[in-house]
């Protein structure tokens, strides 16, 4: 290779490049002595999500006020629960399944799984009210234990289906429930800094 080879790496700097190409070039009004002065800061601390909104977002409002009403749906289901079992010892009466130690067994297993499924409803129902009241002042728990309810209710909606059309509603505004929580509005309300 010669020295005048435009493709040598090694020669001299063509009339088109910058001399010192790959150095830091200081900018023509500042001395050039001491350290440079630091960047100014662009983000605050904290992973850089700015102060977040003031006031709860529409969707996430909206997925509040469908917690709520999956929470009220368990409370009717806790309470109709409540009266098939309080109807329960009449109504076998009635049928005539008494009398027989086989047919009162079965009798006193179907009784509690009536008393069971009445437990899970108003333990639901409970812990529905318990995240609809954090939604105000909650993390972004608040929002993730939303979606995990909203997806349970949505199991609770298929055994609930017989109940009038409960169940119904209760997958519907559970599906709700799961997709305006995972909204990026919602995740911006539960991560904005609290002070």
């Amino acid at each position: 290779m010669s020295f005048g080879d435009p493709n040598n790496p090694y020669g001299p700097p063509q009339g088109g490049q910058q001399p010192n190409y790959g150095y830091p070039q200081q900018p023509q009004g500042q001395p050039g002595y001491g350290y440079p002065a630091a960047p100014p800061v662009q983000q605050p601390y904290g992973g850089g999500y700015g102060p977040g909104p003031t006031e709860m977002p529409g969707i996430t409002r909206a997925a509040q006020i469908m917690l709520a009403v999956i929470a009220a749906a368990h409370l009717i289901v806790a309470a109709v629960y409540g009266y098939n079992l309080s109807q329960w010892d009449e109504v076998m009466l009635e049928a005539g399944v008494t009398g027989d130690a086989e047919a009162e067994r079965f009798l006193e297993l179907g009784k509690g799984i009536v008393v069971f499924f009445l437990a899970l409803a108003a333990v639901y129902a409970v812990l529905g009210l318990v995240l609809v009241l954090q939604y105000a002042k909650g993390s972004n728990a608040v929002r993730v234990c939303s979606i995990v309810y909203g997806s349970l209710a949505i199991v609770t909606g298929i055994f609930t289906l017989a109940i009038y059309g409960l169940g119904l509603l209760i997958m519907i505004v559970s599906i709700l429930l799961i997709v305006f929580a995972a909204k990026r509005a919602s995740a911006e309300w539960f991560r904005r800094p609290r002070y």
